[in-house]
């Protein structure tokens, strides 16, 4: 059951951290674009931060900070 759970949990992160790439790429492309005047989405990507990506970046740390708990309290059943 833990094997399957950490499974899913880093198929989740994965999955989770090229959308938070995605999301600076297009951050970055979009700055660059509304410096030079040319329209690249930065408004899109504005209306998008705080319900799609800011989560996204929540829950990356959240993952990553879970499964190193489940590392943990694993070692430590296993160690005993």
């Amino acid at each position: 059951m833990k094997e399957q759970l950490v499974i899913w949990l880093n198929r989740l992160l994965v999955a989770d951290v090229f959308l938070v790439l995605f999301g600076f790429v297009w951050f970055a492309i979009a700055v660059i674009g509304r410096y030079l005047d040319i329209p690249l989405g930065f408004d899109l990507w504005y209306r998008l931060w705080q319900p799609l990506f800011n989560p996204a970046i929540g829950i990356l740390f959240l993952g990553a900070i879970l499964t190193w708990v489940i590392d943990r309290v694993s070692r430590r059943i296993n160690s005993d």
